[in-house]
């Protein structure tokens, strides 16, 4: 993108000069538009269940942006030799979660391709003084996550059928289910959210890289509080780790001071490239037990995962 030209507008609200999670453009005082696209191959077997997933991974952008999903596009690839019912089933996926969320369904765009690859394009809409941005933290506010770590790791185990089929479907209902809930929540009034992301593919220290930085504050993360899927650990103590995870602490290990009792296959859960993530809440210390209480009613997996301070020679510190 560095090379790309600077597009500008006096109402574009948030651009490509951050690592946000969508594009977002004021139309008047009381509407901005918020935009975002995404797709991927088939990180399941079942094509039904493969099109929730795509679809709620691609709506979950306009949650951490404080908005609510309004129209939908399918943006699909498919190879002529696959069976016309398993295209049917990506797509009655994808379209029953895009219903789920409140959207419309409004058309899309497919090509032939070698591999299915199914996503959406996202318009959502945001008060223009109610935007969540990633960067935006405080020294103080606490970090609440809503969902399990541990997603790119069970599923390749699941593809060698190395873990239990309980824990399979608990990730798969995981990276189905909507950020709508939590972003209700997180956006009532009584609760001043000062920045927003959702874990994805960046992995969890990726995502927590890019709010310490954008909020030029240092992260303190709470290793022995993470929500984790069962199973995850034992697996990544295997050595079942994503390729993309390697890729993610590449990149992100530089900025981060990790303490010597955080256990390997911690640090590689917090690398591994997650798929449909939860929402990571900053939000001030004094609100966070009352937020974390109304979070928790939507699931077991919801905790307080660290906290903000001033800026140190750390982006993060892991402890």
């Amino acid at each position: 993108m560095c090379h790309l030209p600077k597009f500008t507008d006096p109402n574009l609200l948030v651009g490509t000069d951050t690592s946000d999670d969508a594009g977002v453009y004021k139309v008047s005082d009381e509407l901005a538009l918020i935009q975002t696209v995404d797709l991927f191959p088939p990180v399941v077997d079942d094509p039904y269940m493969f099109g929730k997933i795509a679809a709620a991974n691609a709506i979950s952008d306009v949650y951490a942006m404080g908005g609510y999903p309004k129209l939908a596009m399918n943006i699909l690839c498919y190879p002529e030799h696959l069976p016309k019912s398993i295209l049917q089933d990506i797509m009655r996926g994808g379209s029953e979660k895009i219903l789920e969320a409140g959207a419309l369904l409004v058309g899309g765009h497919s090509i032939k391709d070698s591999e299915p690859k199914y996503g959406l394009i996202i318009t959502g809409f945001v008060h223009p003084d109610k935007v969540l941005k990633n960067s935006g933290m405080n020294p103080g506010d606490v970090l609440i996550l809503t969902k399990p770590l541990g997603t790119g790791i069970i599923n390749l185990a699941s593809k060698h059928s190395l873990v239990a089929k309980d824990t399979t479907q608990i990730a798969v209902e995981q990276m189905a289910t909507l950020n709508k809930a939590s972003c209700e929540i997180m956006t009532k009034p009584e609760y001043s959210v000062s920045a927003c992301t959702d874990i994805t593919g960046f992995g969890f220290l990726g995502h927590v890289y890019e709010m310490a930085a954008g909020s030029n504050v240092t992260i303190n993360i709470l290793s022995d509080s993470l929500p984790i899927l069962p199973e995850a650990i034992e697996m990544a103590a295997m050595g079942i780790i994503p390729a993309g995870a390697y890729a993610n602490r590449k990149y992100v290990e530089p900025f981060v001071k990790l303490s010597d009792q955080v256990p390997l296959a911690i640090t590689d859960i917090m690398y591994d490239p997650q798929t449909s993530g939860g929402l990571l809440i900053a939000v001030p210390e004094n609100q966070s037990n009352q937020l974390l209480k109304e979070l928790s009613q939507q699931s077991d997996f919801v905790k307080i995962v660290g906290y903000a301070v001033e800026k140190g020679s750390y982006n993060i510190e892991v402890i």
